[in-house]
């Protein structure tokens, strides 16, 4: 079975099991060569790690009878994304509303502001611009984002 379709199944199996839980949502699963997954989970107002490893416990047995990986040679991570993961989908940008991020554009130029709206196609950023910190309202379509990470504020 190629890769994409283990993924595919991994995810569908960690999807069947959040129906419960709807403010919790797969982000992505990756699998290193060793057989390693790594699921990230995020929620709406964040994820407890006791529901983390709760859901650990509930997925390693469906992976183990899946007979996605003979002889049970495999490892599961469950994590939620850390700060330095990118955003990957509209809901956890709708999740960081109010929060100050960094839009990376394809040529790696970046913006930085808060952020203000997410709407189905863009996101509106309250930028800082100029040494008197005017603010800016910012429209930015995601099919010009390469990629979008939260700050750390201290």
């Amino acid at each position: 079975m190629a890769n994409e379709q283990i993924i595919e199944s991994i995810r569908s199996m960690a999807e069947g099991l959040l129906t419960e839980t709807p403010e919790f949502f797969v982000v992505e699963v990756k699998i290193k060569p060793t057989n390693n997954i790594k699921l990230f989970i995020d929620g709406d107002q964040g994820v407890p790690i006791d529901k983390l490893i709760k859901f650990n416990r509930a997925l390693y047995p469906l992976l183990e009878t899946s007979g996605l990986f003979p002889a049970d040679d495999f490892s599961l991570e469950v994590s939620s994304p850390g700060l330095d993961e990118p955003l990957k989908l509209h809901r956890q940008y709708t999740k960081n509303i109010g929060r100050k991020i960094e839009v990376t554009f394809p040529d790696n130029t970046a913006r930085e502001g808060t952020l203000l709206a997410v709407r189905e196609d863009q996101i509106d950023i309250e930028e800082l611009i100029g040494k008197k910190k005017e603010k800016q309202l910012t429209t930015i379509p995601f099919t010009e984002i390469k990629y979008t990470k939260v700050c750390i504020v201290f």
